[in-house]
């Protein structure tokens, strides 16, 4: 039988990329974008399986709306991708409140929107399975990319806690981290005033990233996720290339020594003690 899908920011990027994986697989597809521009071909090659929506996730009640309008179009709901999302740079006091909030209203929130609305027609048919696209940035945090890599933290924990009370209805929930791919992530970039004060720190940077960026094809990720989803034991979480993968084992065993260099520090710190009178 086909799945379900509903994609946020389908219209684009990797969005467009797993739109066209799961036509191109049989499936059904509700996309919901502020902008549905570039989706009429796909529209016109799989007619009928593609429903696209004009939703901006931050917006909350549209939200809600537009996960309705999915089901009652396609009938159900199989597979949730928040993929939605942008990248804002500069240094963390560089950024106003009204850029660092823009952060995390479309990464952080917009994904909680959509899960908070797809879970009760989940919940009810006692299935589902929602993938939440993070990043490479919620490996670590990095100079420049702070805001970023915070929004994606807090979506990992969030989707963490998530995963644990949609098991017991059926509701499957996956984090995916992709590392780099040609979208237009890097061209959309919202960056900061930038303060003479990092001038040095900026200069480090671009000479770190004077030989440029070696990404792969969003059709790669596409087809790690369609993988990921015709899983009957899908993981927590799921690294998406190779350069994310081994960053993450770098990262996971220099955590683990100053873990262990520490360990005394950190048991001292810890003694059972009866609640005071």
């Amino acid at each position: 039988m086909s799945r379900v899908w509903f994609i946020t920011g389908g219209s684009r990027g990797l969005g467009k990329a797993f739109t066209r994986a799961a036509l191109e697989s049989g499936d059904l597809v509700t996309t919901a974008s502020r902008s549905t521009d570039g989706l009429s071909e796909l529209a016109a090659a799989h007619p009928g399986r593609l429903l696209t929506l004009s939703v901006d996730v931050t917006d909350r009640e549209a939200v809600f709306s537009g996960i309705a309008a999915a089901v009652e179009h396609h009938g159900r709901l199989d597979v949730v991708v928040n993929n939605a999302g942008f990248m804002s740079n500069g240094m963390i006091e560089e950024f106003t409140e009204a850029q660092a909030r823009a952060q995390f209203d479309v990464n952080f929130f917009g994904a909680l929107w959509v899960s908070q609305a797809a879970l009760p027609f989940l919940r009810r048919q006692g299935s589902g399975h929602i993938v939440q696209i993070s990043s490479i940035a919620a490996l670590g945090g990095f100079p420049s990319t702070g805001l970023y890599s915070a929004s994606k933290f807090a979506l990992e924990g969030l989707s963490e806690a998530l995963a644990q009370e949609a098991a017991q209805f059926g509701v499957k929930v996956s984090i995916a981290q992709p590392g780099g791919y040609w979208t237009d992530l890097y061209t959309s970039v919202r960056s900061t005033e930038p303060r003479p004060e990092y001038a040095e720190l900026r200069a480090e940077l671009e000479r770190q990233w004077a030989d440029g960026s070696v990404d792969s094809l969003p059709r790669l990720a596409a087809q790690a996720l369609l993988k990921l989803v015709a899983s009957d034991d899908p993981p927590l979480r799921l690294l998406f290339g190779s350069m994310v993968y081994d960053l993450a084992f770098d990262l996971s065993r220099q955590r683990m020594d100053t873990w262990a260099a520490w360990e005394h520090v950190s048991r001292a710190a810890e003694e059972a003690t009866p609640a005071p009178a």
